[in-house]
Order: structure tokens, then C-alpha cells, then sequence
């Protein structure tokens, strides 16, 4: 992890949860973070962790998914039981077990330690644009007409000003970077949209990401509103049907 980056500007009072188990790491992590302006507490364990948590005040979660009592993926779960909060995973083997484990429990976004300071102010910055995510802000193409801002899709309904998602009537509890890939499908209906442009679009990769990432949020997409909303076209990505 780099050390000597200069300090820039604080991005204002974004409060992370940090929960690493090696003090060192923990400790250098947190100086790190608060020097670009975030206010961090941290936890040595996932029991301690959850209880931070459910204290509340949290823009963003950290976990390391090698945690001592709970670890990071059972964290998770628990989080996502209450909560749509960010989560960003670490992982000091990139492991892929640990990485499709992590996703699949509700995490938005992973890195593998070491990492660099740099990259994970930037995975934070990309998970906090997608919390705080409104399609007008967006330079994304902008969506179909539909009545009012009242998207339809057989049972699937979008409210794209008030970003909520309802199936049959019923609201939808999505996380922002669900919400966000949703919101991209739903700008193109019909149209085969390859992993790279989701990752670059979605989770802002400005390089070749870990196509998982789409595809674990893609199945979390289907439990929630059906197994056939989104069609995967083997060797290119996935279509939205209409």
C-alpha cells in the first residue's frame, strides 16, 4: 500500500467501517484513508464489526473477508439482512472462491491486498457515486421515454426519478450498484451488452475488470425480479428483455 501520496483535498464527511483482523494493515489503511479526508473507525474482528455497524452512521463498508469469530462473508449476509450500504471486500489471496463467496453474500466491489492506496480510494469513490446515483447526473445514454418517469417491463416497474424498483406492485430492495446495473439494462432493452462496457459503466473500470463482478450482480439482479428479465448471450454478455 502506498504511503506517500500527497494529500488531497477531503471529499467531505464520508463515514467507512473498516474491519481488518492484522493491526498493521488495519492501522496503515485507516491513516491512509483519513488523510484523503474519510472519517474511519475501525474493528479487529467480524463480531466487533457487526456490532460497529448496527450502531449505525456508515456510508461504506470495508471487510476483509479472513476475519476472526465471523468472517467477512458472514458479515456480509448479516449487513445485507438490514442494509444497503456500500461494501467493499479485501481479499489477501484473490482467491476466487473468496471473491464469488463475497459478491454472492451482497458485496458491491472487491480488491486484493496488497493494494494501493490509489485504487482503493478510487473503488470507494465509484461505490459512493453509485449510493448517491441520479440518471440526470449520468453520462450515460439516457433512458427510453416511458409515462411520466415510470419505466414498464411486463410486471417490472422503474420509477427513474424516485429510483425505486417495484415487481407486480411490490417494492424491490436493490443495492446502488444493483439499482445502477438495472438502470443500464433498462436504457437499452433488447440490446446485447457486453461485460467490459457494464464493468466500465456500472463499476467505472477504467481497465479490463473481473467480469464476475457483473456476472454475481447480474444473478442477484434475477433473484429479485425473476429468472428471465435478463437473458445471457453466451460469448458476448447479457440482453434485458422488454
Amino acid at each position: 500500500m502506498s504511503s506517500s501520496a500527497p494529500s488531497p483535498a477531503a471529499p467531505g464527511p464520508v463515514r467507512v467501517l473498516l474491519v481488518e483482523d492484522d493491526d498493521l494493515m488495519r492501522r496503515s489503511f485507516a491513516v491512509a484513508l483519513e488523510r484523503y479526508g474519510y472519517e474511519v473507525a475501525v474493528a479487529a474482528d467480524g463480531l466487533a464489526g457487526l456490532e460497529a455497524f448496527r450502531e449505525g452512521g456508515f456510508d461504506l463498508l470495508i471487510l476483509d473477508v479472513m476475519l476472526p469469530g465471523l468472517d467477512g462473508i458472514g458479515l456480509c449476509r448479516r449487513v445485507r439482512e438490514s442494509s444497503l450500504v456500500p461494501v467493499l471486500m479485501m481479499s489477501a489471496r484473490g482467491d476466487g472462491l473468496d471473491v464469488v463467496a463475497g459478491l454472492e453474500a451482497g458485496a458491491d466491489d472487491y480488491v486484493v491486498k496488497p493494494v494501493d492506496t490509489y485504487v482503493l480510494v478510487a473503488r470507494i469513490r465509484s461505490l459512493l457515486r453509485r449510493a448517491t446515483y441520479t440518471p440526470a447526473a449520468s453520462a450515460a445514454p439516457e433512458l427510453p421515454a416511458g409515462q411520466g418517469e415510470l419505466l414498464t417491463f411486463g410486471e417490472l416497474s422503474i420509477d427513474t426519478s424516485g429510483l425505486e424498483v417495484f415487481v407486480s406492485g411490490a417494492p424491490v430492495a436493490l443495492t446502488p450498484t444493483e439499482l445502477k446495473l438495472l438502470l443500464a439494462f433498462a436504457a437499452h432493452p433488447g440490446v446485447v451488452l457486453e461485460r467490459h462496457t457494464l464493468l466500465r459503466d456500472v463499476w467505472e473500470y477504467g481497465w479490463d475488470g473481473d467480469s464476475r463482478v457483473v456476472d454475481l450482480c447480474v444473478q442477484r439482479l434475477r433473484k429479485k425480479l425473476g429468472r428471465d428479465r435478463i437473458e445471457t448471450v453466451r460469448g458476448f454478455g447479457y440482453k434485458f428483455r422488454r
